[in-house]
């Protein structure tokens, strides 16, 4: 038997900004807000414990000290990645530079929080 992941947690600001944010992003819906002020979000048709995990963001007054550890690859699932690009930045994103040289077949971009992220090539079955 294996695990495997079915929460992701992030630290944010303005957990309402993010979640509002990878909502619009993912397709997801809000699942749950609780009395701290951190917003659960996760896929309409599964909820907690589905395929796909479910991210919630918690409150925090601490400004993030360096680059994450850890981020996003984002697919797009009905369009292609230039079209795709195009709808990322009118939610928010911004391109983001981490050292990439432009060979590169993925965009870096960041969240309204400055979380980087990358949009990727393939084009996935939206599942």
């Amino acid at each position: 038997m294996a695990c495997r992941i079915s929460e992701l947690v992030l630290d944010a600001v303005d957990p309402d900004r993010l979640a509002a944010f990878w909502s619009d992003v993912l397709g997801y819906v809000e699942l749950e807000r609780e009395a701290d002020g951190s917003v659960a979000i996760g896929p309409p048709d599964a909820g907690y414990g589905g395929p796909q995990p479910v991210l919630v963001f918690g409150p925090t007054v601490d400004p993030r000290p360096t680059k994450l550890r850890l981020h996003f690859d984002v697919n797009a699932t009905d369009r292609d990645q230039d079209a795709e690009l195009e709808r990322l930045l009118a939610l928010g994103a911004r391109p983001a530079d981490v050292g990439q040289t432009g060979e590169e077949s993925w965009y870096v971009l960041a969240d309204p929080e400055g979380n980087e992220f990358c949009l990727l090539r393939t084009r996935l079955d939206p599942v």
